[in-house]
């Protein structure tokens, strides 16, 4: 079926430079004869000047010499035509940020900007401004989560026995476990952040509560993590009362009976990667204290190195394990602690993750202390580098 001229100009059009337009609809008024400027016009919306001036271009004789507009031609700039107006932007900004290093931004609003400018007297839209803006060097930017504070002057040399350590009981095939409690969640129908394909219409909406008040929620979910660095495997045991040291070790030792046992049985020793703070923190006595009965539970001695303080995102359950559970739980309200179970252990990866979650339901006890002598009587042995950050407890002679 041959298209009719209504389809073709707008095809010709998109594929003709400012110049090339002007002259084509030109031509084609020329063609029609009488009426062909008014007929040309309604069927390309090109405007009628600028088919006579086209008109006019053709029949003086139109030379190509390279150029779309004549010398000046074009729609000027509005820093020309209304003079003063980037400096009075400028001056209404609520400037931040770094201007030796070009990092600026505002929390005003474009809106609000067009307003203040026209009232000024200067005539601008919201994209006019939009569009001064990104000239002179400011954007959209949210916040980014990058400052931890000032890092440990040993921070590289820790890193490094980290590694040696690692390498160290992977020779000797031993379990290499990362271990951090994600951040809690609540239970019951609220937003989770993040988007999943959904089928249009509303009745495949996924509806949340409006409020995430603390008071709406069943519960809260304390996801603590083991990850297994040598063989790629993760094990969460999802608590839903206190996240304390005894939790925490509570967890490892569930992993040990399901998972790790089975795996390394001729080990002779556990080598544990953590953060320096929270329930298996530096400075936490009750966290020795329960890892000194979980050794001499499995008659092994167990070994911690801890991250300085504000290295914690290079824990590698971090980005190994947890962000991949965020991944897969995006945009699904966590309605229940089995919903969250069933979530979780379906989470893996194309690189060979596989993750087992179970539920605990035992209550932890808060303000646990652990005196000087009861800490003094633990069969640690501190490392000669940072005694703090790498020590190992070893079983206790019966």
């Amino acid at each position: 079926m041959p298209w009719s001229a209504a389809q073709i100009y707008p095809h010709m059009l998109g594929n003709l430079n400012e110049r090339d337009r002007r002259l084509y609809v030109a031509s084609e008024a020329l063609r029609i004869g009488y009426g062909g400027v008014s007929h040309i016009q309604k069927l390309t919306r090109v405007s009628r000047v600028t088919i006579a001036k086209g008109i006019s271009e053709l029949k003086k004789g139109v030379k190509p010499d390279g150029r779309v507009r004549k010398i000046g031609g074009g729609r000027k700039k509005i820093s020309v035509t209304q003079p003063g107006i980037v400096e009075a932007l400028l001056s209404l900004l609520d400037t931040k940020g770094d201007p030796m290093r070009s990092v600026l931004w505002t929390s005003q609003s474009v809106d609000t900007l067009t307003g203040q400018l026209t009232e000024k007297g200067f005539a601008v839209s919201n994209y006019t401004v939009y569009y001064l803006l990104r000239k002179e060097g400011y954007s959209l930017k949210p916040n980014k989560k990058n400052i931890e504070g000032v890092p440990h002057e040993d921070r590289d040399k820790q890193f490094e026995h980290i590694n040696a350590m690692c390498k160290l009981f992977e020779e000797n095939h031993n379990p290499i476990i990362s271990i951090d409690c994600k951040k809690k969640e609540q239970i019951g129908n609220f937003k989770n952040n993040g988007k999943a394909w959904t089928k249009k219409g509303k009745e495949n909406e996924i509806q949340v509560n409006a409020y995430d008040f603390r008071s709406l929620a069943e519960g809260l979910a304390s996801p603590y993590g083991i990850y297994d660095i040598l063989r790629k495997k993760g094990f969460v045991n999802v608590g839903v009362d206190h996240d304390t040291a005894t939790f925490a070790v509570e967890s490892i030792r569930r992993w040990w009976k399901d998972d790790g046992k089975k795996s390394y049985p001729a080990s002779s020793g556990i080598l544990i990667t953590a953060d320096g703070g929270g329930s298996n923190g530096v400075r936490n006595r009750l966290f020795k204290k329960e890892l000194q009965k979980f050794a001499n539970e499995i008659n092994r001695p167990i070994t911690l190195c801890h991250f300085p303080r504000a290295m914690s995102k290079w824990n590698v359950i971090e980005h190994q394990l947890f962000s991949f559970i965020s991944i897969n739980w995006r945009a699904k309200p966590l309605t229940s602690l089995a919903v969250i179970l069933e979530l979780i252990n379906h989470t893996t990866t194309k690189s060979g993750l596989t993750v087992t979650a179970i539920a605990d339901n035992n209550k932890y006890q808060t303000g646990i202390k652990v005196s000087k002598k009861e800490f003094e009587g633990l069969n640690i042995l501190r490392d000669d580098f940072h005694g703090e950050w790498n020590y190992t407890i070893s079983p206790q002679a019966v």
